[in-house]
Parts: structure tokens; sequence; C-alpha cells
């Protein structure tokens, strides 16, 4: 099973734990990633534990796949120079089931956050007529394998709770030379790496509440919130100098400054809340708002990870013709939405901005038409082409599978 891996080459994946991937399934992709206050009997909610408990006695598995193509932009010396990429993983595994008319669980498994970068810079010596070159390389992640519950208390109020283990590794290595094109000397073939790595092994919570009072006979008031605790992780690092030639041979013993030292990492807490409007299962529209204090993130060592206050708002609808109908058409979702993030990275004092769109389609299967396909494009822009800042402009493609049956039934022979 692959988990962990990158959506391609991120430079901001080097700040921080990487990364963050959605903590939405497909079909929330498709809405603007709202999630929060509104969820569906035939579709898992993994954004708000609450919401587990608005599912049917239908037990539901899911999984999600996706992948990205993305192109990069930079001005450098006054010209602009681009890169594409495309990366591609595993989105999630997730079952959840009833264990009462109240109470629902789930268990998921899916990647949590992603390092993977690659850049390389050359930069004078002071006023000499040397440079020097640079390279800095990223890869890992974490995953997350995660424990839910939710509660309906009463006819309209719902709580719940994830318990989940965070589990991975993070590389991060990075090498100068000095290059000396002087006549019979050539490049010199000495580089100094130093390796950064650090395993993650702990539990994190999250808290989630709902309420849904009805507005009328056809229309409810969907509110949500969820809660993620500052919560300190367990971690161990490796930290390395060494002189290589080129090829990656060594030329000194290795000078180890952390060699498995433990230590804890600091994640930030993290509030979001929703707010929908529904219409008997076949109109909804949301936004969701987030934020995420990143100023709070700490590494193993305890040092600051440079990172500023994060800030996420989302809008989305989504449109099923006739929920009762038994006519194949009537029973397609359409779904479209927004989303505007202010990222937690800073590049030359200006805050990172991420703004996209997306649209997705869910096409019933089954005998029962209550097993569904689901496909979400999300498009959008990260950075902007001003000074040092690198432009990603992307295109996210989701492919989810949402697989329901009743488990755990008695057989009845006439």
């Amino acid at each position: 099973m692959v988990l962990a891996q990158g959506l391609g080459n991120s430079p901001y994946s080097a700040l921080g734990l990487g990364e963050q991937y959605t903590s939405g399934n497909v079909t929330n992709m498709g809405m603007g990633g709202i999630g929060i206050s509104n969820a569906s009997p035939f579709y898992l909610n993994l954004q708000n534990p609450a919401l587990l408990a608005r599912r049917t006695r239908f037990t539901v598995f899911e999984v999600g796949l996706m992948g990205q193509s993305k192109s990069l932009t930079q001005n450098l010396n006054g010209s602009t120079q681009s890169q594409r990429d495309f990366g591609g993983n595993l989105g999630y595994l997730a079952l959840a089931f009833p264990a009462n008319s109240r109470w629902n669980m789930s268990l998921s498994l899916r990647p949590y956050t992603y390092v993977d970068y690659s850049t390389r810079q050359y930069r004078p010596i002071g006023s000499t007529i040397y440079e020097a070159e640079y390279n800095y390389t990223g890869r890992g992640g974490l995953n997350k394998a995660a424990f839910a519950s939710g509660f309906r208390i009463g006819k309209n109020i719902y709580a719940g709770a994830e318990a989940a283990f965070v589990f991975g590794n993070i590389t991060n290595t990075s090498d100068s030379r000095v290059l000396i094109n002087e006549t019979n000397v050539g490049v010199q073939d000495t580089r100094v790496a130093r390796l950064n790595r650090a395993n993650y092994s702990d539990i994190v919570w999250k808290l989630g509440a709902a309420w849904r009072p009805k507005l009328s006979t056809n229309w409810t008031l969907n509110l949500g919130a969820t809660y993620d605790p500052q919560t300190r992780i367990n971690a161990t690092e490796t930290d390395i100098y060494q002189q290589t030639t080129l090829t990656g041979l060594a030329i000194s013993s290795p000078d180890t400054l952390r060699y498995g030292a433990n230590g804890r990492a600091t994640l930030p807490q993290q509030l979001h809340v929703g707010l929908s409007l529904e219409r008997n299962n076949t109109f909804l529209v949301g936004i969701d708002v987030g934020f995420q204090k990143w100023t709070q993130f700490r590494t193993v060592s305890d040092q600051p990870g440079n990172l500023t206050d994060g800030l996420t708002v989302a809008t989305g609808l989504e449109y099923t013709p006739k929920a009762n109908s038994t006519r194949y058409r009537d029973l397609i979702t359409y779904r479209a939405g927004f989303q505007y993030n202010q990222m937690p990275y800073r590049v030359a004092g200006e805050q990172i901005k991420d703004i996209n769109g997306s649209v997705g389609i869910s096409l019933p299967l089954g005998a029962y038409l209550v097993n569904h396909i689901t496909v979400s494009v999300v498009g959008g822009q990260r950075g902007v082409l001003t000074g040092s800042q690198i432009r990603e402009q992307y295109v996210r493609m989701a492919l989810g599978f949402s697989l329901n049956d009743w488990w755990f039934r008695k057989q009845v022979v006439d």
C-alpha cells in the first residue's frame, strides 16, 4: 500500500511537516471542501465525527484516489522559469458502520501530510569571483489511522470524537559546493552534505458537534464545528553532516549531531465551523470557515517552524434532482464550490494565498442505486509572480467509490 506520497513537486512542503492533504473525501472536494455541517446518508463524512450519527443502518466502505497536474513558475534574475509536474496517490480507505440507531463508528486510513521538493540555487561567495551551488531535497510524510465515533443526542443534536494514530517519517537533505572554473583547476569534486531524518508516531484528537434544527417541512438548517487541540507528538531525530564526492562517496567520517534523539513536535490547534441550508436531500448550499494556529508549531528540537496562522473559507452547493425517485437520471448528484486559503507560509514578508474552484458529479450504481462513483476536479492557483514567490497552477483530480450495504442484519427465511 502506498501512503504519504506526494502530489508532485511542491517547494512549500519544505516548511513545517509538509503539505496537508484535504480532510474531506472526494464528495466534499467537488463542493469546495465543505463538510463541517453537512452530511449525507449515502456518503461518509470524514471531517466532522459528530455527523457519523446522521448515517442510516447502512454500512459504507469508501476508497478515494487522487492525482494532480501542476505548473511551477518563478521569476529569477529577470527571466521566467517554469516546470510541469504530476503526482498521484491513494486518498483514503474508510469504513463506517452503525452500533445502534443513534450511534455510528468509523475506521479510516489516509495520508496526512507529504513532503516532496527538490530545488537548486546559485549564490556568489562574498566579493570573490566564485559562486556556490546549493541543493535542497525532501521526501516523506505522515499518515493517519483513525477511529471515530458519532452520537445523536435527542432529536437533532450530534456529538463525536476522533482518535488518530499519526505515524511516518520525513527526510530533508541539503548540500553545497564551490564552483571553481579556473583554467586547469576544473570544478571542485567535494560536497558538504547534511541529512536530517525525523520519525513520528503518536495519538492526536479531534472533537466535533452539530445541530440540525428544522426550519419547515422541507428545509433544515445545519450547524457544525470541530476542534483539534494543540498536541505534542513523539518523534526521534537524526542529524548528520558529511563530506562526499559528487557521486556520493564518503570523503570523511560523518559528523553526527543527533542520532535517534527523542523529542516532541508541536501540532497547532485548529477550529472549523460550518453552516448549511438543506432541502430534503435534494439541494444543499453551505459555507465553512477554518482557523489554524500554525505559529504554535514547533519542530522535534522545539524550534519555531517559521510559519504563520492559516485561514480557510469555503463555499459549495450540491443538487440531486429527485432523491426519492427510481429513475436513474434523477439520482445523479451535481456539485460545485469555491475555496480561499491563507496558507501558513510567508515569502519576503507576504503570506501565500491559495484560491481554487471545483466541480463534481456522483453516479449511482448497483441494484438499488445506493452505491456511487464520484468524480471531482479542482483547479486553482497558489502564489503569484511577484518578488521571489513561486506560482503554482494546478488541476487536482479525484475518483471515489462509496459502497453501501446492510451488514450485521439477521437473515430471514420464509
